[in-house]
């Protein structure tokens, strides 16, 4: 639930995950691709890089705002965000279809309110 956040931002710590699928960026992308899509964020773009020895990093752009992800398969690790706007978008469900792709042992997790306005903090209108 939002109350009065424009958004959830999700930092997921993600254990025990399998090497191999860490170090694939084809593999990664389909993964992030997959949980967007299985929260029910509407993808409209990604881009992901495989460094040299080892490792990917990524980012899912949504119209609700965007999936990130950087891989340490030596270590069975993947540090991802998950930051949707908007109540129809659930960043958890993403989350949970992350720990499923990798194989992660573990997930440990933190979800930031984004967007909190203090009722001395005017919201200005952008003229376009």
């Amino acid at each position: 639930m939002l109350d009065d956040a424009l958004g959830r931002h999700v930092l997921a710590e993600l254990f025990g995950c399998k090497a191999e699928m860490l170090n694939n960026a084809d593999a990664i992308r389909d993964a992030m691709v997959a949980a967007a899509r299985s929260a029910g964020a509407e993808v409209v773009g990604e881009f992901f890089h495989r460094f040299s020895p080892h490792g990917v990093s990524g980012v899912v752009v949504i119209s609700e705002s965007h999936l990130t992800i950087h891989t340490w398969p030596e270590h069975g690790y993947a540090a991802a965000d998950v930051f949707t706007c908007g109540s129809r978008v659930d960043p958890w469900v993403a989350c949970k279809h992350l720990v499923s792709a990798l194989g992660a042992t573990t997930m440990t997790a933190t979800e930031a309110r984004r967007g909190v306005f203090s009722p001395n903090q005017a919201r200005s209108d952008v003229a376009t």
